[in-house]
């Protein structure tokens, strides 16, 4: 039973339209900016108009540097995470899954005037995320309101 959920999940994985699709090139992020959400469901953004895309910015009341560490921390205590190189405003990271290694490119972008960290999340491969991409940034947005210690 179990070898046959596993082969349905990764047949339902597998369409690899945009393999090896990473930021890049005319896909990268603005200076403040996250990229918008494809029309599939293994994305959410703060950016998006769409209720099933969206999701809350994260907020913070501290400077702007204080937030850029204290989430830089938080990215880093995620399993299977990379920080990738600084692009303007905005925190680009990956974040690899443990048994399929798929990889979802996930990008954080900081609105000073507004105090709030933009968001977006999204699967590089298939079609459906099974929610994968919202749990984990809110799982980032608890850990970044815990106090340091």
């Amino acid at each position: 039973m179990a070898i046959r959920i596993l082969v349905t999940l990764f047949a339902l994985l597998l369409p690899m339209r945009n393999a090896g699709a990473a930021l890049s090139g005319a896909d990268e992020v603005t200076a403040s900016q996250p990229l918008p959400c494809p029309d599939k469901p293994n994305c959410v953004s703060s950016n998006s108009t769409d209720p099933g895309h969206f999701i809350e910015p994260l907020h913070y009341t501290d400077d702007q540097p204080a937030a850029r560490a204290r989430l830089l921390r938080v990215i880093g205590s995620v399993p299977r995470s990379r920080v990738l190189p600084e692009a303007g405003d905005c925190i680009r990271a990956t974040f690899t899954s443990l048994v399929f290694r798929f990889v979802d490119d996930v990008e954080f972008c900081f609105d000073a005037p507004g105090k709030q960290i933009l968001m977006r999340s999204a699967s590089r491969v298939g079609y459906s995320d099974f929610g994968v991409n919202r749990r984990r940034l809110e799982l980032i947005r608890s850990r970044f309101r815990q106090p340091a210690g």
